[in-house]
């Protein structure tokens, strides 16, 4: 778990060290806007977002009308507008839907929507440990799920920002917003977009340094103020977010949402299907 070479130091991605890790089942997919749908339908679920009233939506999905309405932005990074309106049903805004969208990743969930739902499917949210064992999909000492180079033989293996970051996205993988859960070739553990696409919440509280300890089932902290994100999203670029790496991390407050933040579902035993 981890990296001697870290590229974001101040994300204490390092030192590598030694897991122990008991089996465990992970979702092949994100959990898609289909399966969201069918949880708030079945529960009435109403998502922290839309209790807010806004969410945080990047400036280039918006339209014009919306984009009018807005006076303020993220002072660190001007590309993230709060929106009214914007959640998981309506990701751009109130004049967008995801009706021919039902197979991406939901986004606009905070880890306490996400816990919600894990819960509702008899699952669970993975740990940060867990998730990066996903993610390498069974290989040692590699940057990305499926080896080190980013495009083997020309092929796009993740959704993320080709271009210039944040003003040209020329979306050569062939999405400039995110992409159906089922897209891109999978891993050596059959995992789907576990990098690119949606960032994905782990159910570890955040910290920057870590034990060179051999440890079992790691947990995270007993406590924080953040939550552990992993796997970058549609709007990694290596010259801002290089965090489509398997032992890259980030983090967010757990009430919190944007338009490129979603996750998938980890299980001690395999649930009852829903």
């Amino acid at each position: 778990m981890g990296t001697d070479e870290p590229a974001i130091q101040q994300d204490g991605e390092w030192p590598a060290r030694r897991v122990h890790i008991n089996s465990f089942y992970m979702d092949q997919y994100e959990v898609s806007n289909e399966e969201f749908e069918r949880f708030v339908n079945s529960t009435g679920y109403v998502t922290e977002a839309e209790k807010f009233g806004d969410s945080f939506v990047f400036e280039g999905m918006l339209s014009e009308e919306v984009k009018a309405d807005i006076h303020q932005a993220v002072a660190a990074a001007p590309w993230w507008l709060p929106v009214k309106g914007a959640n998981w049903k309506h990701p751009e805004g109130p004049d967008s839907s995801i009706s021919n969208r039902m197979d991406h990743p939901v986004i606009h969930v905070s880890w306490n929507d996400a816990v919600a739902f894990c819960t509702w499917a008899g699952k669970r949210l993975p740990t940060e440990a867990e998730w990066e064992y996903s993610c390498r999909g069974g290989l040692e000492n590699r940057l990305f799920p499926w080896g080190n180079k980013l495009q083997p033989k020309g092929q796009h293996y993740a959704n993320i920002w080709q271009g210039a970051f944040p003003t040209n996205n020329t979306a050569e993988d062939g999405y400039k917003g995110t992409a159906p859960v089922t897209a891109f070739p999978p891993n050596g553990y059959g995992l789907y977009n576990i990098v690119g696409n949606a960032w994905e919440w782990t159910s570890d509280w955040w910290a920057i340094r870590h034990s060179t300890d051999e440890v079992h089932n790691p947990k995270g902290p007993s406590s924080g103020t953040d939550r552990v994100k992993k796997g970058g999203s549609y709007m990694c670029h290596k010259s801002y977010c290089y965090r489509y790496r398997c032992a890259a991390r980030s983090q967010n407050t757990p009430d919190s949402s944007a338009s490129n933040l979603g996750f998938r579902c980890a299980a001690d035993t395999l649930p009852e299907l829903q």
